[in-house]
């Protein structure tokens, strides 16, 4: 956990580096100030907490890599040109991270500095935006996530049962997965739901282990391979006790693993299976089987409605085989229909026949009657 010191520590050795120039030191400075005090004031808190001191932390490293990109330039001074220079050089790679690879996260750095509030301060996220003129955000409209099928092989191909547990867990509730490390057995509840009469387990989800972006909130587990899992290693756990004894690096190795073994791929980009994959996989796999976005968010933590979320409505209104499908099953419907109103009418039909051949039948009763009645007159 990230701590007031480490970040005071980290800040000092920041704002104190020689190598930067002193205009970009104050930028930075001033940029700290002004979002140290934000962050406690948009979360009424008294003082930083971690989840606001990670946020800060990760503003020095980025403030480090884009002054280098700017070749130690007083951003105040920037041109157009400069970062038109930076933005291609980034597009097309010739930037680079410093053990020689591309930058994948190349999109943090554009939203939160170049055309963030720090170029703000420095009066220049106007020109910014005047040198990306062609820039689109592939976070708003990008997916990746993996199909149910697909999700079964990585799980079938891990050994220990809290990493089978994790995965379950990760793609029946969606929660992410440093969420889901902190999870202690007072966090779980086993119960009976009273529809079917199964086992599952109401798993809460209190503020304290949750990002601040997402709901506090209680969800119940949709599989029986989670309640197997999460019987099995509760049996060895003390109630105050972590469920899982093991940290993000176990947890990322044995996701690795169950990847490089089965060589699954996200659909539709094929990118590698990570495990943040598996909280976007449970909102496509849910929508797919008819859930609400309403309800779908509302599992996720989300707001009611949400740009993440809508991202994966479109991509599944842009699913080829569904028009397909409904074609069908239109035409299905449209046989149901022909083929109902055909009973319709073979049933009238032969009711009918049924009231006339009674009628003929009680004619050929009455005749009979009064041909009778004429002999017994004779």
């Amino acid at each position: 956990m990230i701590t007031q010191d480490r970040y005071e520590k980290a800040k000092g050795r920041l704002l104190g580096d020689a190598s930067i120039c002193d205009a970009n030191r104050d930028l930075f400075r001033e940029f700290l100030d002004y979002e140290e005090y934000k962050l406690k004031r948009i979360n009424s808190l008294p003082a930083l907490d971690a989840a606001c001191l990670k946020t800060l932390i990760a503003y020095l490293t980025r403030f480090r890599t884009v002054n280098r990109w700017f070749d130690n330039k007083p951003w105040r001074d920037l041109t157009e040109a400069d970062i038109k220079a930076v933005y291609d050089g980034l597009e097309d790679g010739r930037i680079r991270r410093l053990d020689g690879q591309p930058f994948r996260d190349k999109e943090t750095y554009y939203r939160h500095i170049i055309r963030g509030k720090p170029f703000d301060f420095a009066g220049k996220r106007a020109l910014a935006v005047k040198a990306m003129p062609f820039y689109q955000s592939n976070g708003q409209t990008q997916v990746r996530f993996i199909k149910e099928a697909t999700f079964r092989e990585l799980v079938a191909s891990t050994i220990k049962p809290e990493h089978k547990a994790l995965l379950w867990l990760a793609w029946d509730i969606g929660e992410n997965v440093m969420t889901l490390l902190q999870l202690r057995p007072t966090h779980l509840c086993k119960q009976t739901n009273p529809d079917t009469g199964d086992p599952e387990y109401l798993i809460n989800l209190p503020r304290e282990i949750l990002k601040r972006s997402r709901t506090p909130r209680s969800e119940i587990t949709n599989y029986a391979e989670t309640v197997q899992v999460l019987d099995s290693i509760l049996r060895q756990r003390a109630r105050g006790q972590a469920l899982f004894p093991f940290g993000p690096h176990g947890a990322k190795k044995a996701m690795d693993r169950a990847v490089r073994i089965t060589g699954t791929r996200c659909i539709p980009g094929g990118q590698k299976v990570t495990l943040k994959d598996l909280r976007s996989s449970m909102a496509y796999d849910l929508l797919s089987k008819g859930w609400t976005t309403d309800e779908v968010n509302r599992r996720l933590g989300h707001k009611p409605s949400s740009r993440e979320i809508d991202k994966y409505v479109n991509f599944l209104a842009l699913d080829r085989h569904r028009p397909k499908k409904r074609a069908n099953q239109f035409q299905f419907e449209r046989l149901v229909d022909e083929i109902e109103r055909l009973r319709q009418r073979e049933k009238l039909h032969r009711e009918r026949e049924e009231r006339l051949a009674a009628t003929v039948a009680e004619l050929q009763q009455s005749m009979q009657q009064l041909s009778t009645g004429n002999k017994v007159a004779t």
